[in-house]
């Protein structure tokens, strides 16, 4: 077979799809997993070979980091049912909400993203924008924005949301996420500041209307005013411990206690404990009896996200046995010279066809496959550090918010919620995710071409 054929093969199947999920509303997992087969068929692997490739790729999720995406829904649940986003919210406000509303809107959504969906997390926090601008005597619009942005950022970015664990446990970071943290942070915090500026002038020149009826009683109150402090740990805790675990790698420490740092820094041990960490606000708040209910609901979440990763895991290992990465390798120079921009390329158009976020984060590090591997796609375009999957992890995450618009949930729940007409979504939300995206992209290929990857 032809390099231009293999080509033709593979951009064939990722249009159909991209076609199924966005024009067919055939379900993700069916989706990638069919087109998984179908270019398994087509590149001429032997069939005999095909099931255990599907069983090899499928399953190395489950080994890996399903676990870690389980626990994370979990603590955003748990977060989410107590009011503890909301003890999150209302801390950032009291710090600037006064002087600056529209950095505390930004600040709040970037924090409460960080463990709560992004969509669950404007309807919990919207209210409060509301509040402050009622107060300041001031259009809403630009505080919507600023949150939305804010919430937006941390979610394609920052673990334990599951898209960015997902694709951290696919390019083979799945005991290295406190790189993905940091670099998450850094890069959604400087994604903001453009989206910062466009929301309060955009802002300023958009009429809100009224808002989504009932948005004022979304705020989820416990028995007993929740602690900010109690809240923060599930976020802090996993961070510290997985920091305990650098040090034992780069530090020498005695036998005894580098084994427990390594232990205690392992992410799936580290999430777990923060879970744990989450107890004290079930029980301050009287909803420990609730906790096999957010359980049951948090898994509702969490199962089609880890079954969409598998599926993604049996595209990748199709890529690899297929001899596609030979492939790249032969006719590479042209990608090679993209970069990180070539993953940020494959999300954003994923992103754009389909609209899920979690999806195109997820399909293209499935296309990526493991920096460690020699027969990755990764290895093939000279990705083959912790530090260059990292980057390449950011970039997917660019792509993965470049745009949202009409076939996104997250922009029918912020111009809803928001106070946004829907025909102003474009030149608002849709705009800004655009700003936001480049912006992201512009400042990871720079970080690559400076950074020894």
């Amino acid at each position: 077979m032809t390099t231009m054929s293999t080509l033709l093969i593979f951009a064939a199947a990722i249009v159909v799809m991209v076609v199924a999920i966005a024009r067919w509303k055939v379900h993700p997992f069916l989706a990638i997993l069919g087109t998984a087969i179908l270019l398994a068929a087509l590149l001429g692997i032997p069939y005999t070979e095909i099931p255990d490739i599907i069983g090899k790729g499928f399953g190395g999720v489950f080994s890996g980091i399903a676990l870690v995406i389980i626990f994370g829904t979990l603590i955003g649940s748990v977060l989410e049912r107590t009011g503890g986003a909301m003890a999150l919210a209302r801390a950032v406000e009291r710090m600037v909400g006064k002087r600056h509303p529209r950095l505390a809107m930004m600040l709040i959504g970037w924090i409460v993203s960080i463990p709560v969906f992004c969509d669950s997390g404007f309807v919990l926090v919207s209210p409060i924008g509301k509040s402050l601008a009622q107060r300041s005597g001031t259009s809403p619009i630009p505080l919507m924005l600023a949150l939305a942005a804010g919430l937006f950022a941390s979610h394609v970015f920052i673990p334990p949301t599951p898209g960015p664990v997902a694709a951290a446990g696919m390019v083979g970071l799945e005991d290295n996420l406190l790189l993905i943290i940091g670099l998450g942070a850094i890069i959604s915090l400087l994604s903001l500041v453009p989206a910062y500026f466009f929301a309060g002038y955009i802002g300023g020149h958009t009429k809100a209307i009224p808002y989504n009826a009932g948005s004022d009683n979304v705020i989820i109150k416990g028995e007993h005013p929740c602690s900010a402090w109690l809240a923060f740990l599930p976020i802090v805790l996993p961070i510290l411990l997985m920091a305990l675990g650098s040090v034992a790698s780069l530090v020498t420490l005695p036998e005894n206690v580098a084994a427990m740092f390594t232990f205690l820094g392992k992410p799936v041990i580290a999430l777990m404990l923060a879970l744990l960490s989450c107890l004290p606000l079930l029980m301050r708040q009287k909803k420990l009896g609730e906790f096999h209910d957010i359980t049951s609901n948090a898994l509702k979440t969490a199962g089609p996200i880890i079954f969409i990763t598998a599926a993604g895991g049996v595209l990748g290992a199709v890529v690899t046995a297929s001899g596609f990465v030979d492939v790249i390798k032969e006719s590479g120079d042209s990608l090679k010279m993209l970069g990180v921009v070539f993953p940020f390329l494959i999300a954003a158009i994923l992103k754009s066809a389909q609209g899920s976020s979690t999806v195109a984060i997820t399909t293209t590090a499935s296309m990526m496959g493991m920096f460690s591997d020699s027969g990755s796609m990764m290895n093939a375009l000279g990705f083959t550090s912790p530090l260059a999957a990292a980057l390449v992890v950011m970039a997917i995450g660019a792509g993965a918010m470049t745009v949202s618009h009409a076939n996104d949930s997250y922009f029918w729940v912020v111009t809803g919620f928001g106070g946004i007409n829907p025909r102003d979504g474009y030149r608002t939300m849709t705009l800004m995710t655009l700003i936001m995206g480049l912006t992201a992209i512009a400042l990871i290929a720079l970080a690559a071409a400076i950074l020894p990857i």
